[in-house]
């Protein structure tokens, strides 16, 4: 899956639906609902996250509260690795590394336990939607803090048109960031 598969690519974009106006005016949702029940659709997606997952040599699938746990926690199981969760600020217990960002209408904090990975341990990041960049950034140092190393980034679907991936750029120290559908 080093560049997107046009028949998957089809396959998943056929099932993600706009939705004109939500969450306000002027805005296109991709709603990505339909996809995640069609089984066909789904399996494909989680069949072709698990591949990369095994391609890239991680021993963990990382995903993003809260879609990004509905797409890696799946392709984690189907690789047989073990799924690390990055949630938002006060949802995990015990001791966590924080990472805060700015978001278009004020800010946000993730977390990840501290000891959810072995040093050295290579990561697969999971998410649903690649926008501005925020959310995948601060992930990505978390993941970095926590001690692993970052064997790439899936993103299902990327808003081309924010420009998320150059800001991006500076937090992958040279690990691949893949995306299946570009809207």
């Amino acid at each position: 899956m080093t560049s997107p598969d046009t028949a998957l690519s089809a396959l998943l974009t056929s099932r993600i639906k706009d939705v004109p106006d939500y969450p306000k005016p002027g805005v296109l949702f991709k709603d990505i609902a339909p996809l995640l029940a069609d089984a066909e659709a789904f399996g494909a997606l989680t069949r072709a996250l698990a591949d990369r997952a095994k391609e890239l040599g991680a021993t963990k699938v990382v995903g993003l509260e809260a879609r990004g746990f509905v797409l890696a926690a799946p392709a984690a199981f189907a690789a047989g690795l073990g799924f690390v969760p990055i949630r938002k600020k006060g949802k995990l217990p015990g001791d966590v590394f924080s990472r805060s960002y700015d978001l278009e209408y004020g800010s946000a904090t993730l977390e990840v336990q501290c000891d959810a990975f072995t040093p050295g341990e290579r990561v697969l990041v999971v998410d649903d939607v690649l926008a501005t960049g925020g959310t995948i950034g601060a992930s990505l140092d978390l993941v970095q803090e926590a001690g692993a190393e970052l064997a790439g980034v899936v993103v299902l679907m990327e808003l081309g048109f924010l420009d998320g991936r150059a800001r991006l750029a500076p937090h992958l120290d040279g690990a691949p960031l893949e995306t299946l559908v570009t809207v």
